[in-house]
């Protein structure tokens, strides 16, 4: 405790969450609960919801990119022992895709944005992984959402 300075709930719930930040985040719930909007610690509040939103935009990057990779490879890559493999992963993203845009229908429009990021980072891992195969430098078919998450492409 500084000399002169009161520790009050202000200044003890920034040093809770450098030293628990999961006790700090249930404090700060259950003050959010009782509308305790005095003692939260807003700066640091602040930083927990950036970080969720920037999780939320990661996974659908990068399970964009997983699907876009295997959509390369069951289109270009001929070998049917692999086949089912990259269907089974291609349903298995389109339904985490599905949950994430259901749960946050805001993150639609950061899918767009994200295309083409993913795009490119699916091109990189397929090329390195199958260097023999001529992959498109461009997505032949349509980027809209519920096309990406339904289309059956190969057939």
């Amino acid at each position: 405790m500084i000399v002169g300075v009161p520790m009050t709930q202000t200044n003890i719930k920034p040093l809770l969450y450098d030293r628990d930040s999961y006790l700090w985040l249930e404090e700060t719930i259950a003050s959010l609960r009782i509308g305790d909007f005095q003692g939260l610690d807003v700066l640091h509040l602040i930083e927990e919801l950036e970080i969720v939103a920037g999780r939320d935009r990661a996974e659908i990057e990068s399970r964009l990119g997983v699907l876009l990779a295997h959509f390369l490879k069951r289109l270009h890559v001929d070998s049917a022992y692999d086949f089912r493999g990259w269907e089974i992963t291609i349903r298995e993203q389109r339904r985490h895709l599905k949950i994430s845009l259901q749960q946050s229908p805001s993150l639609k429009r950061f899918f767009v944005e994200a295309f083409d990021r993913a795009w490119q980072d699916a091109l990189i891992e397929v090329r390195e992984d199958y260097p023999q195969v001529v992959f498109p430098n461009q997505w032949q078919f349509s980027r809209n959402i519920d096309i990406l998450l339904t289309v059956k492409f190969w057939e």
